[in-house]
């Protein structure tokens, strides 16, 4: 009994390792180009142009078989994530962004071994980044820049960054 209660442990604590061996792939991108058309909208749609991003954006991203995407609960962030949830069958969640160190904590403990996609803003994008325990790759991004997609890959406490840029170049200075 006690090689039988051993055996158990020892197959139990193997697993544990193996979950915290799982590498975790996140990316991250802003919300592609709102529509302006109208300054008082506080939830606007996407412009033409920031639907093509979201299009470019499934493109990109469509054949690494993600497991989830969040957003922010605004249309902006929704829009730009649902071309690639719509191919795949996956529901976007809602985050709140001023609760991104608890949504990272709680990716970081269970979603080892998964791929997923977040959609944030030009000021919570970086502060994503570095809530997963990276350094920003830019010192911050612009109102009109919309075409960074950072990819981090996440092994325990060790995190991997890479700046990448998808779609349309963005209209920077």
């Amino acid at each position: 009994m006690k090689k039988l209660i051993l055996a158990l442990v020892l197959v139990l604590g193997l697993q544990q390792i193996g979950l915290a061996q799982k590498t975790l792939k996140v990316w991250i991108v802003r919300h592609a180009e709102k529509d302006t058309s109208d300054p008082k909208d506080k939830d606007p749609d996407l412009s033409d142009a920031g639907a093509q991003r979201a299009e470019d954006l499934k493109k990109e991203l469509k054949s690494q078989r993600l497991d989830s995407i969040f957003s922010t609960d605004y249309k902006r962030t929704k829009l730009t994530g649902f071309p690639l949830a719509d191919i795949t069958g996956i529901s976007i969640q809602t985050y709140d962004p001023a609760k991104s160190a608890q949504l990272v904590k709680s990716l970081k403990a269970n979603a080892a071994g998964k791929k997923i996609l977040i959609v944030g803003h030009s000021n919570t994008v970086l502060e994503l980044i570095e809530a997963f325990g990276a350094k920003r790759p830019v010192p911050s991004i612009a109102d009109d820049e919309y075409d960074y997609l950072f990819s981090l890959t996440v092994k325990g406490d060790k995190v991997e960054v890479k700046m990448d840029k998808y779609g349309a170049k963005s209209k920077q200075e």
